[in-house]
């Protein structure tokens, strides 16, 4: 399939794969691309990379090129909100094409990379990306491959969709935008005697997001006041409700109590992750309703961060999505 010619004897020849130059400190890239079809004049640039020979490519019968075999992958594994680069050096990479949530199957990529001389390397799944942003690179390790294997991928994604309702094993699910109801409770701060720093920071996150804060509404550490603030939001039809403060396991802390009392459904007092141990997830029917622990007011990522992205992607929070926040979830 390959066939090895010395540099001097190559010229009028094509180029079985992509040539990399590399100049320390200032320059990596390609130098020559497959397919280029070597000159005399190229002979001196070759030899400075340290070609002495160069390959000639003749496929056998069921094999593939390495740009064809990763092409092949992502295009497989590929779904909604995601682009594709052109091969590069053998690799395909999969990018965001909108600013999102990016979801990744994690079983589906260790299922893939256990196919020998196949590698898919991703991103973390349920990560905010932009637009551009690299998701997913596909690669094959030799130059050419079985196309048995590449098969293999994509017959593991074909069955993938025919079991998630034709979603594929990468998406970026692109943000709703919430009208979001805040009820800040505290006396301190309804009273006047500190100054609010829940309204900025959390406005900051729902915004960021492309989602709104309808309005804020403060009330003192009494439960039947707060439950009548979230049952007002519940009856404007807010498609989120933030609860902040009151949410530590102090006598006069009455928030959690409050969001039961208000008739919403707990999935979770507390989660597994640090800062954010103390947040509360539960549902009123379909609204969410999240009670939001001090932390979320100073740390720059709490398990707030963590579930609101995929609240505004339009997921609803189970236990099970609880317990995993714990796997690398010890964040300081």
């Amino acid at each position: 399939m390959l066939r090895e010619v010395a540099v001097e004897d190559a010229v009028g020849l094509v180029l079985a794969h992509d040539l990399t130059q590399i100049l320390p400190g200032e320059f990596k890239g390609r130098l020559f691309k497959k397919g280029h079809v070597v000159r005399a004049e190229d002979i001196p640039a070759l030899l400075s990379i340290g070609k002495e020979h160069i390959y000639t490519l003749e496929l056998g019968a069921g094999y593939m090129h390495e740009d064809d075999a990763a092409k092949a992958m992502a295009t497989a594994v590929a779904g909604s909100g995601v682009e594709l680069t052109e091969p590069h050096e053998g690799k395909v990479t999969l990018k965001a094409a909108i600013h999102g949530l990016a979801q990744i199957d994690r079983s589906f990529v260790d299922e893939v990379n256990a196919i020998e001389q196949i590698a898919l390397s991703t991103i973390r799944s349920n990560t905010v990306v932009q637009p551009r942003k690299s998701l997913v690179g596909t690669r094959v390790i030799p130059l050419v491959i079985a196309q048995s294997r590449i098969a293999e991928v994509q017959r593991l994604a074909a069955a993938y969709r025919d079991g998630h309702g034709g979603a594929a094993p990468v998406e970026v699910k692109p943000f709703r935008k919430l009208r979001v109801g805040v009820v800040t409770t505290g006396s301190e701060v309804f009273k006047g005697r500190i100054q609010d720093k829940f309204g900025p920071a959390v406005r900051a996150k729902v915004e960021a997001l492309g989602s709104e804060v309808v309005e804020q509404r403060f009330t003192p550490d009494e439960s039947e006041t707060i439950v009548a603030e979230i049952r007002a939001f519940l009856q404007r039809g807010v498609d989120l409700i933030l609860v902040t403060g009151g949410m530590s396991v102090d006598p006069d802390d009455r928030t959690p109590g409050a969001i039961r009392m208000s008739g919403a459904d707990i999935v979770s007092y507390g989660t597994p992750m640090l800062p954010g141990s103390m947040l509360m997830m539960a549902y009123h029917g379909d609204t969410p309703i999240m009670g939001l622990p001090g932390c979320v007011m100073h740390d720059p990522y709490t398990s707030f961060d963590e579930l609101l992205p995929r609240i505004c992607a339009g997921e609803r929070i189970s236990r099970r999505d609880i317990v995993e926040l714990g796997y690398g979830g010890l964040l300081g």
